[in-house]
């Protein structure tokens, strides 16, 4: 559907809604929006105040939110198009109602229901969520979230693990059945390191009953944690990991970036009702400093008995063998959907005939993944994991310090590093914390990826 097409179709439910048609400020709004531009912009173009024009799209955002029963705004007003479905609407338009996805959106008779989302709806504002197709298992790791969002009342939340283990899957899963416990639900993605002052306009831009958005980035803070006071909110920050800088120490904000450490401290620390889910493949260091009663983190780990049903899925055979190919990706979700794939495709399904080839095999995908989680490694970590690697056995640290040949307060440095990026795995023997690498990551290493990481570094 091209712009004019929308702007027909909006000229129709702000009628059906207000009996008026759409006039040239309420369209270059939208056409500007669809576009891209700024309020400012805007503005500029139509050579009005960007006071006025805000007041108007807001108008123009709450009417459609109450017709579609989802908080819609500037931010997100042409993904919530793409994800009704607006773009294939019915041509039954008339005078009374509006067809859309062939559900009738009266104008008079209207029903009670349609009449009152008010705060007893749940506004939902997914953004560039991905969708859930598939969910298997993490019913305890879901039963502990619910707990800490709605018994705990817990402010901040951060669920971990390396990439691709299902953190946003679960995350999505667990709110879809809790989501009536909120006013509003937000979800961001910081794949592509939106700067804070942007993500707070966005914010306030959903949340603020006031057309008036601060313009310093405190008084955005100040006016977005009166509303996470005032109403119960989630956030959920997808990819929060980009925030940090690769080739230095796990949790090292990148240049610019650095005030999202000051918001999430804050948001943690200041009393509200609301509650900030962070998702990352690497701690944050505020969070392992913060942790009590109100801050809580979890870590995935391997996804167990559940991991056999993507094997089913799959129609791989030989399920004796299952257990072993499951160990040997630690049940990791999306290295099992893809290493299936790759079973069936090559081996005609055949896991004993997939688990003779030795190294084993990491398909692309996979490599890639771990192989840019890799790339951020410092130059101290890539040594550590050199040592661990050429070892079939858990190394304690006085061993790993011998080895290396470096001082306990380097070695330590780079194994908490390691850590919060969640490459090892602790065990324990006779009271001491002995290190390895999960075996992914082992495997990957070998694989190549070593040696191109090594020659960045100039390690030999």
């Amino acid at each position: 559907m091209n712009i004019q097409e929308v702007l027909t179709l909006a000229d129709n439910l702000i009628f059906a809604s207000t009996g008026k048609h759409l006039d040239h400020l309420q369209k270059a709004i939208l056409e500007g929006t669809l576009q891209g531009q700024t309020y400012t912009k805007i503005a500029e173009d139509i050579h009005s105040s960007e006071g006025h024009i805000r007041d108007l799209g807001a108008e123009l955002w709450r009417i459609f939110s109450k017709e579609f029963g989802e908080n819609i705004n500037k931010t997100n007003f042409r993904t919530i198009l793409k994800k009704a479905n607006f773009y294939n609407y019915s041509p039954a338009i008339g005078r009374d109602y509006v067809t859309v996805n062939n559900v009738n959106i009266c104008s008079e008779g209207r029903s009670a229901q349609a009449q009152q989302p008010g705060r007893d709806r749940v506004y939902l504002d997914w953004g560039d969520a991905p969708e859930i197709l598939t969910f298997y298992g993490r019913q305890e790791e879901e039963n502990r979230l619910k707990e800490w969002m709605i018994e705990k009342h817990c402010r901040f939340i951060a669920l971990l693990g390396v990439s691709g283990i299902g953190k946003t899957s679960l995350a999505l899963h667990c709110v879809e059945q809790i989501k009536s416990e909120f006013h509003n639900i937000i979800y961001r993605s910081l794949r592509f390191c939106p700067s804070l002052e942007d993500i707070l306009t966005q914010f306030l831009e959903v949340f603020s009953e006031s057309s008036v958005i601060p313009l310093t980035l405190d008084g955005k803070l100040t006016q977005l944690l009166k509303y996470l006071r005032q109403y119960r909110c989630l956030i959920i920050f997808d990819d929060v990991q980009m925030l940090f800088a690769p080739q230095q120490l796990a949790g090292c904000y990148q240049a610019g970036y650095e005030n999202y450490r000051l918001f999430f401290k804050q948001i943690s620390e200041v009393s509200h009702q609301s509650c900030l889910m962070l998702l990352s493949s690497e701690k944050p260091r505020e969070v392992a400093e913060l942790e009590n009663d109100a801050i809580s983190s979890l870590v995935l780990g391997s996804l167990g008995e559940a991991s056999k049903q993507i094997l089913r899925d799959q129609k791989l055979r030989d399920e004796t063998e299952w257990n072993e190919l499951i160990k040997l990706y630690q049940g990791h979700p999306l290295g099992l959907k893809l290493t299936a794939a790759l079973i069936q495709e090559f081996f005609g399904g055949c896991v004993s005939d997939f688990l003779r080839c030795y190294p084993p095999i990491l398909c692309e995908s996979l490599q890639f993944q771990l192989h840019q989680q890799l790339e951020r490694l410092t130059t101290l970590e890539i040594q550590i994991i050199n040592i661990l690697v050429q070892e079939n056995e858990p190394l304690n640290l006085s061993t790993i310090n011998h080895k290396i040949q470096l001082s306990y307060p380097e070695v330590l440095k780079g194994l908490q590093s390691l850590n919060l990026r969640l490459f090892l795995t602790k065990v324990e023997q006779n009271n001491i914390k002995l290190f390895t690498v999960d075996s992914m990551f082992r495997h990957c290493f070998k694989n190549t990826v070593g040696n191109r990481i090594e020659s960045r570094n100039g390690i030999d």
